[in-house]
């Protein structure tokens, strides 16, 4: 995504309005598996954010730098022991849960890392995905625009199994947000949503 606007990135991925929606002014942001950089650009235009990106890709390290993000090359599978506890206000994981092989130790990690946590991810109980299920497909969208042959995705989930998780671990969920293009979702949103982004922090 090589948009600078944040219009332009709104449109294009709904779920970074709903994660800046979240963040206050001037917070310090990590986000995790950032990709080119674009949210972390969108969150400095319109909150004014602190903060690194953590990315693996050579093509994104150099995508970042030229949209003006804080980069750390690290994989996100061997933990976040570089960073302090406490050290960022929100740790972010945009689209990316879904790629994740252990998503429970990161989960913590981010709770460890950061005072609040942030999650979107594509909602595998979405009616569309069980309709293919149901025809012998796996899905094919454009939250899930990959073959299963090439896919990055290894631990895809509905609204359900992620609540499901939070409980088993002592996850308390703040916010969710649930949304199909960039309409909000209420009603039957574990069928109807597409999206789900999630606002949470370690319980007491």
């Amino acid at each position: 995504m090589s948009s600078h606007d944040p219009a332009e990135l709104a449109a294009a991925r709904p779920d970074f309005a709903a994660i800046a929606a979240w963040i206050p002014q001037g917070a310090s942001v990590l986000d995790l598996g950032c990709g080119d950089g674009s949210l972390l650009r969108y969150l400095k235009n319109t909150r004014k954010v602190r903060g690194y990106g953590v990315e693996i890709s050579d093509a994104n390290i150099v995508a970042c730098i030229r949209n003006g993000v804080n980069v750390i090359q690290s994989n996100l599978e061997s933990g976040l022991s570089g960073f302090e506890s406490n050290a960022f206000d929100f740790v972010l994981l945009s689209q990316t849960l879904q790629a994740t092989r252990h998503t429970e130790p990161l989960v913590q990690e981010m709770l460890r890392v950061g005072r609040e946590g942030i999650v979107s991810f594509p909602n595998f109980g979405y009616w569309k995905a069980r309709l293919d299920v149901l025809r012998g497909n796996m899905p094919v969208s454009e939250e899930l625009p990959y073959q299963w042959y090439d896919t990055p995705n290894v631990h895809l989930c509905t609204l359900h199994d992620f609540e499901d998780l939070c409980n088993n671990h002592r996850v308390h969920i703040l916010e969710r947000r649930v949304m199909t293009g960039d309409g909000e979702i209420h009603l039957l949103p574990n069928l109807l949503g597409s999206m789900a982004v999630y606002r949470f922090k370690r319980a007491v």
